[in-house]
């Protein structure tokens, strides 16, 4: 039932996405920007119905009242395609930074340029990297929330964290809050394959880290949050959904966290 699941919402999701974004362009492309948002984000609520339907997967979110008002920096976990849109239903101008290449897919990418995207060169450097902050800054001159992913990519649940130092000059130059969000999507939407899996989870965010800290005080203290709270969720969501396989890495952190709890204990 799994796979059969797991297929027919692969089917209508990507459905769902395309549809949408034909059907409805005439309204978005002449609908002025903030309006025509209502589109992306009423797709990522269907998307959310359509996952506790047909495959039993729903989640909830802990902490909204720590997302301050006007403009911040959004720091989520990377786990699955799915964190990539799920929060837009509460975000209220939220602009990414995303791989310039992405920009070249039809469609998406004139939908993205409509919501002034930031796109980057992942391997660009110097005056590049400078037009990038520059962009940044204006969009969040406007209240905007900037959503960055402070991995880089999507990591398996468990995995040994590899954080990019990037952030941490964002949150110098910027001087804005950074919000760290924890959750563990990628247990019931794995990357880099068609199953998904039905069960409950939750969506953590963090309290803000203000602006005025060092740079390298501020990345180490993000990773130390940000890490203690994803393993305290990585057992608590493994304990509330015994049934879903895991990946080999969070195998062993969670045999590794259970050591270390056994030892204190």
């Amino acid at each position: 039932m799994i796979a059969l699941r797991s297929v027919l919402f692969n089917t209508i999701f990507y459905a769902n996405l395309i549809i949408r974004m034909i059907v409805l362009s005439p309204y978005y492309f002449l609908a002025p920007r903030l309006t025509a948002y209502a589109i992306p984000k009423n797709w990522a609520r269907s998307n959310h119905w359509l996952m506790r339907v047909i495959v039993g997967t729903t989640f909830e979110i802990e902490g909204l009242e720590n997302l301050p008002d006007g403009s911040y920096i959004l720091a989520p976990k990377h786990q699955s395609f799915w964190d990539t849109y799920a929060l837009l239903p509460w975000l209220k101008d939220p602009v990414y930074i995303l791989k310039r290449e992405l920009m070249w897919i039809p469609l998406f990418g004139w939908y993205a340029k409509k919501q002034r995207v930031i796109p980057v060169d992942r391997g660009a450097r110097g005056k590049v990297m400078v037009e990038v902050l520059k962009r940044t800054k204006e969009e969040l001159s406007t209240g905007r929330q900037l959503i960055i992913y402070p991995e880089g990519t999507r990591r398996p649940p468990g995995a040994e964290p590899v954080y990019k130092y990037g952030i941490a000059r964002m949150y110098r130059d910027l001087a804005i809050p950074v919000v760290p969000i924890v959750m563990h999507p990628g247990l019931f939407w794995p990357r880099r394959s068609i199953r998904r899996y039905p069960g409950h989870f939750k969506v953590r965010i963090l309290p803000p880290i203000m602006p005025g800290m060092d740079p390298d005080a501020f990345f180490a203290h993000l990773i130390e949050v940000s890490e203690r709270a994803s393993d305290e969720l990585l057992l608590e969501t493994v304990e509330t959904n015994p049934h879903v396989p895991l990946p080999p890495t969070a195998v062993e952190r969670l045999a590794e966290l259970r050591r270390l709890k056994a030892a204190t204990a």
